[in-house]
C-alpha cells in the first residue's frame, strides 16, 4: 500500500461525518482483494449514552455498519475514480454473528475481502477482532449508487 489513508482520505471515499464515520484508519488495502482498517472506541461515542448506561458496549449492528464502510472505501477504490464519493448501499447481510462485547477503549480491527464484484453488486466478508480476538464476523452485499 503506496498510499496514506488517514481520516480526511477516507472521508473523500465515504459522504458519512460524525456521529456516523466509523473508520479512523486503513491499514492496508490491496484494491479488488482485501481492506484492513481500524476504528478507536472511545468513551465519547454518542451511542455510550444509551447503550448501556453503567455498562457501555458497542452496538453489533454499528460494528457491522463500520465493516460495510471498510468494504466501501475498498470497492470504491478497485472500480473507477469517478466513483469515489459514490454512495454506497446495503443490499443484503448474511451469517452475521457477534462473538464478544466491543467497550470503550477498545481498537476494533476490521478485515474485509473481496468475493464477487459485478457490475453494480458486490459481495465482501469482513472480520472485526479486538486484540487479536474475533469479536463479529459478517458478509454483505451492496451497491454502488450515484455520486452525490
Amino acid at each position: 500500500m503506496e498510499k496514506k489513508y488517514d481520516i480526511q482520505e477516507i472521508m473523500s471515499f465515504l459522504p458519512h461525518r460524525y456521529p456516523f464515520i466509523l473508520v479512523d484508519r486503513v491499514l492496508e488495502l490491496v484494491p479488488k482483494e482485501k481492506i484492513v482498517a481500524l476504528k478507536n472506541v472511545t468513551i465519547n461515542e454518542p451511542f455510550f449514552q444509551g447503550h448501556f448506561p453503567g455498562a457501555p458496549i458497542m452496538p453489533g449492528v454499528l460494528i457491522v455498519e463500520a465493516m460495510a464502510q471498510t468494504g466501501a472505501v475498498l470497492a470504491l477504490e478497485s472500480v473507477s475514480p469517478e466513483s469515489k464519493g459514490a454512495l454506497f448501499y446495503f443490499m443484503g447481510i448474511d451469517k452475521a454473528k457477534f462473538r464478544k462485547p466491543v467497550v470503550p477503549g477498545d481498537q476494533l480491527i476490521f478485515e474485509v475481502q473481496l468475493l464477487k464484484a459485478r457490475a453494480k453488486a458486490i459481495k465482501m466478508s469482513g472480520v472485526a477482532t479486538v486484540d487479536g480476538d474475533r469479536v463479529a464476523e459478517a458478509e454483505f452485499m451492496a451497491t454502488i449508487g450515484e455520486k452525490k
